[in-house]
């Protein structure tokens, strides 16, 4: 019966030892949180920067077609291989 306590005091410390000195052991997984908060703090910048920048591109294409419609309705322009042909109403005369 004496040894039972002491057997069981023996594997309590074997269980703990793992857990601070083995494979996957506790200060190794607190540091790979540490650098998982770290890496998600990065991804959220870049996505950030990432819809920025996809939102200025949309900006410039959207600006580009505005520009066209405006050259094509109020100067007349056309492209190399466009026929321009314009309709005009006549307000009926009565």
């Amino acid at each position: 019966m004496r040894w039972t306590p002491l057997l069981l005091a023996a594997l309590l410390v074997v269980v703990q030892g793992d857990l601070w000195f083995g494979k996957g052991n506790l200060p190794y997984v607190m540091s790979l949180r540490k650098q998982l908060a770290e890496q998600r703090a990065l991804n959220d910048t870049a996505r950030e920067r990432n819809q920025r920048v996809a939102a200025e591109v949309a900006d410039l294409r959207e600006g580009l077609e505005m520009v066209e419609e405006k050259a094509r309705a109020e100067l007349g322009m056309v492209k190399p291989d466009e026929i321009l042909v314009q309709v005009t109403q006549v307000a009926a005369r009565r």
